[in-house]
């Protein structure tokens, strides 16, 4: 019943877990954004959103055996990267002025 309610395979009993506390760390994330009470805080955490949701994307990979998956992850990843990068080096130069 549970693997035709969220379309994967609950053979193995270590993949319930993982998956549901990164669900709890991604909503835990998503609860700062929206109550951030600095700017700094709501990048920090869409940065640590984009780094559970390539945790979330490597699992589903690995146990679907999908590698377009991983690449997905790999992709965000580096985007995620980025942005963070551009989002610090724009808060840098507000604080200069």
């Amino acid at each position: 019943m549970i693997e035709w309610l969220i379309g994967l395979p609950t053979d193995t009993p270590l993949l319930a877990a993982p998956m549901a506390i990164l669900v709890a760390a991604l909503a835990l994330a998503f609860v700062r954004v929206v109550r951030g009470p600095t700017i700094p805080d709501r990048v920090i955490a869409l940065d640590l959103m984009a780094s559970l949701v390539v945790g979330l994307l490597l699992l589903l990979g690995a146990v679907l055996d999908l590698l377009a998956i991983v690449d997905i992850a790999i992709v965000l990843a580096l985007i995620a990267f980025l942005t963070t990068v551009a989002f610090a080096s724009l808060i840098e130069r507000r604080t200069r002025e």
